[in-house]
């Protein structure tokens, strides 16, 4: 997989343990999905994501 496709997958995976964790044990859990979220709207206008940095240390391709 590449870098793109790395980034959905943990986003869409931290999402998911959230709202189950928010629905199951505290509405707490809910500002992880806040955080996740916005974190992706900041990426799509600055075209930087601290994860995508993180991917890239340990070595996913790009492209």
């Amino acid at each position: 997989m590449l870098l793109n496709e790395w980034l959905r997958l943990i986003a869409g995976i931290f999402i998911l343990i959230s709202v189950v964790l928010g629905l199951l044990f505290s509405n707490y859990w809910f500002i992880l999905t806040l955080f996740v979220a916005l974190n992706l709207i900041q990426s799509a206008f600055t075209r930087w994501c601290p994860m995508m940095t993180f991917l890239r240390k340990l070595g996913v391709r790009e492209e």
